[in-house]
């Protein structure tokens, strides 16, 4: 049996990372149906109910359950209304190491909430699971995603040539393909700042 997370839900300042649940389909699709998620990640486009349910009922759990890495829907506490996802993959349970993918709503861009998630996904991993690295990957191009890994703390430890693909033309269709090189950034437990006692209360863990 492989090590795994455990199905859990982490709790912010303003958000609440929990596992996903079907009711997040509609938002899901209208999230990924976004010029932004088109041009930098690999969804498929045009981007389904049936692809969303399918990653709610059948990848997110085999994800856990394989000991592969976590999914996180991110909600806001006063509206409970989705605003982005979190992702852990390519978990190496040895090295205590994974890897972080977020996409944010369109609807909930330049409220920080990428930082604020990524950060308690980070706390969460090094103090509660005891994790020693965690890593994120950004195009070349994606200076927004590069300025949310500096935020968190992470470090660039240098440049994969060629190694991602990013997609240009309308939201829907393939979309024309070109190579990128990606940005390494790591983040260890000693590279986040100290959380003062009276903010701890953002990073309290519902297990």
């Amino acid at each position: 049996m492989p090590a795994s997370f455990p199905e859990t839900a982490i709790s912010t300042e303003r958000l609440l990372l929990r596992p996903l649940a079907e009711g997040d389909a509609p938002e899901l699709v209208a999230m990924m149906a976004d010029d932004l998620v088109l041009s930098w990640t690999d969804v498929p486009q045009p981007y389904t109910r049936q692809h969303a349910l399918d990653w709610i009922r059948r990848q997110a759990p085999a994800l856990r359950a394989e000991g592969r890495g976590i999914a996180f829907a991110v909600t806001d506490h006063l509206t409970r209304r989705l605003v982005g996802v979190v992702e852990l993959r390519h978990t190496d349970w040895r090295l205590l190491s994974t890897e972080a993918v977020y996409v944010t709503a369109p609807w909930a861009r330049g409220e920080g909430y990428a930082v604020e998630s990524l950060l308690g996904v980070a706390q969460w991993l090094f103090e509660d699971r005891g994790f020693l690295r965690l890593e994120l990957r950004t195009a070349a191009g994606n200076t927004a995603a590069q300025q949310v890994a500096q935020k968190i703390g992470c470090i660039s430890e240098g440049v994969l040539r060629s190694a991602w693909i990013v997609r240009t033309g309308e939201v829907g269709s393939p979309g024309e393909e070109s190579r990128s090189d990606l940005i390494l950034w790591s983040l260890l437990p000693e590279d986040l700042e100290p959380v003062d006692d009276h903010l701890q209360d953002r990073y309290a863990l519902q297990d």
